[in-house]
């Protein structure tokens, strides 16, 4: 089968064929065979690329394989083979699923347990895209920060993966969504998904811009700050926190850890969260299950949707990195088996 393996570690940006690439295209890679009587495999239609997938072929995220590996979190594709104990999938049903590690194959394997049904009228490219994204947003906005019909959620880097995840399951709760992102591209895209105000980086700053919607609204200020951001635009939202705020801390796509002054936190009664999703699998099993359940219903109903920007082929993964690299991403970055003609036309 054919398979993306990671080699060595560096720059996932580089050709396939550049002499410092870290990955390999194997063609030759063994098929993963059942490894219980309720394992699963799964014939790989797409797979999601995450911020924290790049850091990890960088060296730079926390979790840390052995060489050599084959990356992957979440994917789609079609059941092909079940175990002998298997009850809840069949041959050519179509599931979604996340995994520490091995989706960038043509096939990999997994527990029943661990596989969701993609309900009918679903894409199953789009169901690809959900688990990480929409359900690192889901879990922090509905389980940690609990946020509620008309609260006000300010959601910095909205125009990337996990932040146009925010800003749908925002509006999903009800909440005043403002966005801040950079550039006319990002900034029209949230406009079209519903947001309620959109701060352009590139224009106006946080402060100034927030604290006149929420003038014109008569709105106190801010209740819950989704951040994936980091650095100075954490510092400034932080000024725009209502007494009693959530501060959803969700990764640092700026390179720069912010500092949460310990002091303001105690008199305004802040509530920080820590947020790594994947750690749940391992303590809190359930909310991962029921949060994927409600998403996968809410894609279903078109209650959300996926917006995919980059489509490719496992040749062109490095084109699938640059777009994350580069800040080019609007929404989610996917790399497929199939679709070669529609991978080249999202370029």
């Amino acid at each position: 089968m054919e398979a993306l393996v990671c080699k060595k570690l560096g720059d996932p940006t580089l050709p396939l064929d550049h002499s410092d690439a870290p990955f390999t295209l194997s063609t030759t890679h063994p098929i993963p065979e059942l490894t219980s009587p309720t394992s699963v495999r799964v014939r790989v239609k797409a797979n999601s690329l995450n911020f924290a997938t790049y850091l990890q072929i960088l060296g730079k995220y926390q979790e840390k394989p052995p060489l050599p590996f084959i990356p992957g979190s979440d994917y789609s594709g079609i059941v092909d083979s079940v175990g002998s104990k298997v009850t809840k999938f069949k041959v050519g049903d179509p599931v979604c699923s996340f995994a520490a590690l091995g989706s960038f194959a043509q096939f990999t394997v997994a527990d029943e347990s661990e596989l969701f049904a993609v309900p009918e009228g679903c894409d199953l490219v789009a169901a690809g895209a959900l688990p990480v994204a929409y359900g690192t947003s889901h879990v922090a906005l509905v389980h940690r920060a609990q946020l509620q019909p008309n609260q006000v959620l300010l959601v910095l880097g909205a125009a990337g993966g996990v932040g146009l995840a925010a800003v749908q399951i925002g509006k999903a709760c009800g909440a005043i969504v403002i966005a801040v992102a950079r550039g006319d591209e990002k900034v029209q895209l949230l406009k079209n998904v519903g947001v309620d105000y959109v701060v352009d980086l590139s224009k106006a700053s946080v402060i100034d811009s927030v604290k006149g919607f929420l003038k014109a609204r008569k709105l106190k200020g801010v209740d819950v700050l989704y951040d994936p951001v980091g650095g100075k635009v954490t510092k400034e939202s932080m000024k725009l926190l209502n007494w009693g705020a959530h501060i959803l801390v969700i990764g640092f796509a700026s390179g720069e850890v912010p500092v949460i002054p310990a002091n303001i936190a105690l008199v305004k009664n802040w509530t920080v969260h820590g947020l790594y999703w994947g750690s749940y699998k391992i303590h809190r099993p359930a909310v991962l299950e029921d949060s994927l359940k409600e998403l996968l219903s809410w894609l279903a109903r078109g209650k959300i949707t996926i917006n995919i920007s980059h489509l490719v082929g496992f040749s062109e993964a490095n084109l699938a990195f640059a777009a994350i690299k580069d800040r080019k991403a609007i929404g989610k970055v996917m790399i497929v088996f199939d679709n070669q003609k529609l991978a080249r036309s999202k370029l």
